[in-house]
């Protein structure tokens, strides 16, 4: 069953709150599905380790200058990063970049990058790519008794469940 949608379909509120609630639901995640377009037009979608860095709408990953995602986005910079966990799921559609900076890269460089990328942040082959989130939808429950009553309620009352969260947010 679906969460209450709070927006319409053509809404994005630019409300802090809901921009405030994607960095929240953001900050603990460590891998988030990273959805680029293939040159044949298709989606394709992988698992991404997200860098440690204070969500402003965007988002960073490690990954090889000539693997896939890089490769995607070079041809077609529109994106998809979904996380989620729990309760809790986000979706930010936006625009990729391949990053070759050397002082970004070290910046960001972690054991966990190099755990994938032994070579290190100064090897040409090691790319970051950036995602400029231009949109996020959210979608929060608040736990799994809440949402049995709910469900138990709705049951009884013949409407329509009304659980958690969900908001589509226009990011900065």
């Amino acid at each position: 069953m679906p969460l209450t949608d709070t927006t319409s379909q053509e809404e994005y509120p630019v409300a802090e709150h809901g921009v405030e609630k994607v960095r929240e639901l953001v900050a603990d995640e460590k891998i988030a599905m990273l959805t680029t377009v293939g040159a044949d037009g298709s989606l394709q979608s992988r698992p991404m380790s997200l860098q440690e860095v204070e969500f402003d709408g965007d988002l960073w990953f490690f990954a090889e200058a000539q693997g896939g995602p890089a490769q995607s986005i070079a041809s077609n910079p529109n994106v998809n990063v979904t996380t989620g966990s729990g309760g809790s799921w986000v979706s930010i559609a936006g625009r990729g970049s391949v990053v070759t900076d050397v002082a970004k890269k070290k910046e960001l460089w972690n054991s966990g990058a190099e755990a994938w990328l032994p070579q290190g942040p100064e090897d040409a082959s090691v790319v970051l790519i950036k995602v400029d989130g231009d949109s996020a939808e959210y979608w929060d429950t608040p736990g799994a008794v809440t949402t049995a009553i709910s469900f138990v309620k709705a049951k009884a009352t013949g409407e329509r469940t009304h659980v958690g969260e969900n908001e589509k947010v226009e990011l900065p």
